[in-house]
């Protein structure tokens, strides 16, 4: 056994632990690293197979800022972790079910593929790196899925933020529009007064009774 292939061993091994323990940690915020260690993994994977530019891709894109915007959000929010794992071995078989068949079909989809790659082909695409093959297939071959992808996208960031925006009742709302159309004359007020105001006139003590 060379070292690659100890290598390729301890790192999916490590990826599978990781991701059995996302699905199986009671905390969200412990989740979310298991997570990153997931991903770290499949990065050095990836690296293995001499895909530079998507391993260093997977850490900085996901690791390096989705990851982290996901550990802000999960503990900045208030989750009842006890109400997320409500009716989970109820749904436990289907979800096994499912992901077995999702699976099995990604495994005979893989092999298939790699087993009628011609030798030639793939001795032509060791020569090419494969940054520059990844751009030469997703801007040719796979242009307009990755326009209707992009598209998706777009449509799913905008939903976020629709679903995301509602109104209030104990928040302050400032509209644009008016701040931009404010000036300086109808923000503050100048009001004259006198430099100087006049003292009261002193009233002179009463006398007390029987007294001239």
């Amino acid at each position: 056994m060379s070292v690659t292939t100890a290598l390729f061993y301890v790192f999916s091994v490590v990826l599978l632990f990781a991701a059995f323990r996302v699905i199986t940690a009671k905390n969200p915020v412990h989740s979310a690293l298991f997570l990153v260690l997931t991903f770290f993994q499949a990065s050095m994977i990836w690296m293995l197979l001499q895909a530079e530019f998507l391993s260093i891709a997977l850490v900085l894109v996901y690791v390096g800022a989705v990851m982290v915007l996901f550990l802000f959000v999960v503990m900045m929010m208030d989750i009842n972790v006890e109400n997320l794992r409500t009716g989970f071995w109820k749904h436990f078989p289907l979800a096994a079910v499912v992901g077995i068949v999702i699976a099995a079909e990604m495994a005979a989809v893989l092999l298939v593929g790699f087993q009628d790659l011609p030798v030639a082909a793939a001795a032509d695409a060791a020569k090419t790196p494969n940054t520059k093959a990844l751009g030469i297939l997703l801007f040719t071959r796979y242009v307009y899925p990755l326009e209707v992808a992009a598209a998706i996208l777009l449509v799913a960031m905008i939903a976020a933020v629709a679903l995301t925006l509602r109104a209030r009742k104990d928040s302050k709302y400032v509209s644009p529009g008016d701040q931009v159309r404010a000036q300086a004359r109808d923000r503050m007020t100048v009001v004259k007064l006198a430099p100087t105001q006049a003292e009261p006139e002193a009233v002179a003590p009463s006398a007390p009774e029987g007294k001239p």
